[in-house]
C-alpha cells in the first residue's frame, strides 16, 4: 500500500469515527453537503459498497466500529450499516432490493424467518471463504441447525437468545453454612453425650473451645448441593428452607410467557425435525409431554402465580429486590442485576446455570432464538458479502458481549471468561432452536394459550391433544385427528397404600 493510500486510510477512518461515514437509517436521509459528497468519492470512490440492515439499535455503535476496522483489513470494500424498524422487516428488504439502487448485501434476522426469507429470494447460500474453517467445527450444533434450510446453510449465526437458571447466592451460601453448622453442633452434642456417659470426660471444658470452623470450600460444596437438578428438588429445597422475611417465593418465574416454559416440554416436542424445517416432522402429542405438562400444573399448587399479573420485569425486579430464590430468565438479566449493584439496588452475590430437568425420567430442552447474517439473493456482491459476514460473527465477535450486553454464538471455539455468560452458553448447545416453517408460524402462541390454561387446571392430555390436531390441520390442509393416550395420573405414596389395604381387603372378602 502507497503513502498516498495509507494517508487515504487514516484520513478515512477518522472521518468514519466522526460520522461522515455514519449509519444509514432507512426513510431517514443522511444529509450531506456538496462538499461531502466530493470527499466521499474522493475517499470511497474506488471501494465497492455493501449495505448491511439492521433492526436493533444497541447495535449501532457496535457495528460502526466493526465497519471501521475492516476497512483497515479489507481496502476495497466499505460497509455501510443501515438501522430500520423491524416491523415489515423483509417486506422492505425485499422493496429496497427490487427497487433501489443501494440493496441490502446482507442483514440481520432472526433464524426463525430464515424460510420465508429464502423462499422470497432475500437469502442465499453461504459460501465460506477459502481458509476459513466449517461452521460444524467452531460453532455449537444448535447454531448449524438454527441456519440451516433444506440442508443448505443460508444465514450466519451471530448471536442468541435463550433462558437459564438464576439463583441468589449469598442466600443459598447462608443455607448452606446453616446446615454445616447444625450437623457439626449435633455430631459435637452427641461426641459430648457419649464422653459423659462412658465417664470419659476428665475436665470440663467450653464449648467455644472446641468449636470447629466451617471452610468455605465446605460451604461451597454444600451449596451445589442446593442447585436443583430437577423440579422435585426444588421443592424439597423449598420444604426446608427457612428463608429470610423478604424472601417471598423460593422458585418464581413468568408462567404467561412461552419461552420462559417451554424448558418442561422442548425435549419432547418436535416441529420440524432436527433443523425446524420439515413439514412430515411433528411430534407434538405424546406421553412425555403430557407428563410434563402435568408435572408443570402441579407447581400451580406450591408457588401460586396468577398470569395475569405477573410479568418478566416483575419477576426480575423482584430478583434483584431479594424476593426470590430461583428463577428463569433470559441474558438482559446479566446487565440488568449488574447496572443494580452499580446504582446499590442489589447487594447479593448471583449465579446462573442450566434449567433443572422435569424429574429424574423428563429431561429438558429449553427454546433459542439464533440472530443471523444472511446475503440477499439479490446482492451483486455475494462473496465479499459472505467475506465481511464471516468476519463480523467470528473474527469481531470478540467485544460484541461488552459492547451490546449480546452473547455471540462464536466464542473462540470454547466458552466465555464470565461464568454467568459461560452458563447461557452451555444452556444453548442444549436448546432446540425456533423452527423456520411458515405454516407453523403461530405454533408458539396457541402452545402459549395452551400452558395458561394448563396452568389454571385445563386437562394436560385434552389441551396438548387439540393443539396437535390444529396445528397438523394446518400443515396439512385438512381436519386432522389424535389417537387419544390414555396416560394414567401418578398415584401419591399414600394414595398407594390406600389402594393395597382396599385389595387386600376385597381379596379376604373373597375367600
Amino acid at each position: 500500500m502507497t503513502l498516498k493510500r495509507r494517508l487515504l486510510m487514516i484520513l478515512a477512518i477518522a472521518l468514519l469515527a466522526g460520522g461522515l461515514y455514519g449509519t444509514g437509517r432507512l426513510g431517514m436521509t443522511v444529509q450531506r453537503d456538496e462538499n461531502e459528497e466530493v470527499e466521499e468519492e474522493f475517499l470511497f470512490g474506488h471501494r465497492d459498497t455493501l449495505y448491511l440492515w439492521y433492526t436493533d439499535e444497541a447495535l449501532t455503535d457496535y457495528l460502526n466500529s466493526v465497519v471501521v476496522s475492516y476497512s483497515e483489513y479489507q481496502d476495497d470494500v466499505r460497509v455501510v450499516p443501515v438501522y430500520t424498524s423491524g416491523l415489515e422487516y423483509l417486506e422492505t428488504i425485499n422493496q429496497a432490493s427490487l427497487q433501489t439502487k443501494e440493496v441490502p448485501d446482507l442483514y440481520i434476522v432472526s433464524n426463525d424467518s430464515l424460510e420465508k426469507a429464502y423462499l422470497a429470494g432475500l437469502a442465499s447460500e453461504v459460501r465460506i471463504p477459502q481458509g476459513v474453517l466449517p461452521m460444524a467445527e467452531v460453532l455449537p450444533q444448535t447454531a448449524v441447525r438454527a441456519v440451516t434450510y433444506m440442508d443448505k446453510q443460508i444465514g450466519y449465526p451471530f448471536y442468541f437468545e435463550t433462558s437459564c437458571f438464576l439463583y441468589n447466592r449469598t442466600y443459598l451460601e447462608d443455607w448452606a453454612r446453616s446446615q454445616l453448622e447444625m450437623l457439626r453442633d449435633q455430631e459435637m452434642a452427641e461426641e459430648s453425650q457419649e464422653q459423659a456417659e462412658s465417664g470419659d470426660v476428665e475436665e470440663e471444658v467450653t464449648g467455644e473451645a472446641t468449636v470447629v470452623d466451617i471452610s468455605d470450600e465446605a460451604v461451597a460444596a454444600k451449596m451445589e448441593e442446593a442447585l436443583p437438578q430437577t423440579i422435585d428438588d426444588i421443592l424439597a429445597f423449598a420444604d426446608v428452607y427457612d428463608a429470610p422475611e423478604q424472601v417471598e417465593a423460593v422458585f418464581k418465574w413468568d408462567v404467561s410467557d412461552i419461552f420462559y416454559n417451554y424448558f418442561f416440554v422442548g425435549n419432547y416436542i418436535d416441529v420440524g425435525g432436527v433443523s425446524g424445517d420439515r413439514s412430515d416432522s411433528i411430534y407434538i402429542y405424546n406421553e412425555e409431554a403430557i407428563r410434563c405438562l402435568r408435572v408443570y400444573q402441579d407447581l400451580n399448587q406450591f408457588f401460586s402465580i396468577d398470569t395475569k399479573e405477573i410479568s418478566y420485569d416483575g419477576v426480575l425486579q423482584d430478583f434483584i429486590d431479594g424476593k426470590i430464590v430461583y428463577t428463569v430468565v433470559t441474558s438482559d438479566a446479566l446487565s440488568r442485576i449488574e447496572k443494580a449493584r452499580e446504582e446499590g439496588d442489589f447487594a447479593y452475590e448471583y449465579g446462573m446455570s442450566m434449567l433443572p430437568d422435569v424429574s429424574e425420567q423428563l429431561q429438558s430442552s429449553s427454546l433459542s432464538v439464533t440472530q443471523c447474517v444472511a446475503v440477499n439473493g439479490y446482492s451483486t456482491q455475494k462473496q465479499k458479502a459472505n467475506d465481511f459476514a464471516v468476519y463480523l460473527t467470528e473474527y469481531a465477535a470478540q467485544d460484541l458481549y461488552t459492547r451490546t450486553g449480546k452473547l455471540p454464538v462464536y466464542a473462540g471455539g470454547t466458552t466465555y471468561d464470565n461464568p454467568n455468560a459461560a452458563a447461557f452458553l452451555e444452556e444453548y448447545q442444549n436448546s432446540v432452536p425456533m423452527p423456520k416453517m411458515i405454516e407453523t408460524s403461530n405454533f408458539w402462541v396457541e402452545l402459549e394459550i395452551a400452558f395458561a390454561k394448563i396452568w389454571m387446571g385445563d386437562d394436560a392430555n385434552d389441551s396438548l391433544r387439540a393443539l396437535s390436531e390444529q396445528i397438523m390441520a394446518q400443515v396439512l390442509g385438512e381436519a386432522y385427528t389424535e389417537e387419544y393416550i390414555d396416560v394414567p395420573e401418578p398415584v401419591e405414596e399414600g394414595e398407594e397404600d390406600l389402594e393395597e389395604d382396599g385389595s387386600s381387603q376385597d381379596a379376604g372378602e373373597e375367600e
